[in-house]
């Protein structure tokens, strides 16, 4: 392993049995250096830490693992921000075709620079709202695994999700802290989406014992076609 990349991180690495080649993590060191250089002059992130970066952004991202993992899949990353999961998941999943929707223009900037600076195919940065695009034909039940790592309830992220979940594919959704009455309000908002909780895996990684979970959640029949609502409506009568 890169003498940059922190011991707490290869162990976290090899708990999720990912063997790296030399080109991914000469990608990762990049996207680490990168990140915190465009910080100093876009506000893409609170953590300026090298170390943290690896750990909370990272090795957070590639958590997902845990809770999925195919040789080729199609996944949408909703609020990507600074690419999390989304790029930490394509950079070791290469066959994957991966979609970062960002609403914030800067962001998406970081993003498509990244993408081409990192040489990744398969990997497309758009820059818009998720409650819009979802009601996009090309974009519409057409992912195997929807996540998005966004701070809001679960039913929001629900309704932001469900609609570009193929049947039968996920919705994984990384938490913490206290869920029980957010999870409840979530599984109610989840019938009228047509999705079901399936799993709720603890995450215990190096530098992530702080209480993250993965929510799995099936699609199992077509969200219907009146939701995402704007987020205005999702504000004043949340589901659930």
């Amino acid at each position: 392993m890169s003498e940059n990349l922190s011991a707490a991180f290869v162990e976290g690495l090899h708990e999720l049995d990912l063997d790296l080649s030399s080109q991914q993590i000469e990608q990762l060191v990049y996207y680490q250096q990168a990140l915190l250089d465009w910080n100093t002059r876009v506000n893409l992130t609170a953590i300026t830490d090298s170390e943290e970066v690896l750990l909370k952004h990272f090795l957070d991202s590639l958590s997902l693992l845990a809770a999925y993992r195919a040789p080729d899949t199609r996944l949408l990353d909703i609020g990507s921000g600074a690419g999390f999961p989304g790029l930490p998941l394509k950079i070791v999943s290469p066959r994957w075709r991966v979609t970062l929707l960002e609403a914030t223009g800067k962001k998406v900037n970081f993003l498509r620079h990244m993408i081409e600076a990192l040489g990744l195919d398969g990997v497309e940065a758009i820059h818009g709202r998720a409650e819009e695009l979802a009601h996009t034909p090309a974009y519409r039940a057409s992912f195997d695994v929807v996540t998005a790592r966004a701070v809001a309830s679960l039913s929001s992220l629900l309704e932001y999700s469900a609609p570009y979940c193929r049947v039968g594919g996920l919705i994984i959704l990384p938490k913490k802290g206290e869920l029980t009455e957010e999870l409840a309000l979530g599984k109610r908002a989840a019938i009228q989406l047509g999705t079901l909780l399936k799993s709720d895996i603890p995450v215990k990684l190096p530098g992530l014992a702080d209480g993250r979970r993965l929510l799995v959640w099936e699609q199992q029949k077509l969200c219907p076609a009146r939701f995402p609502r704007s987020g205005a409506a999702m504000a004043k009568k949340p589901l659930g």
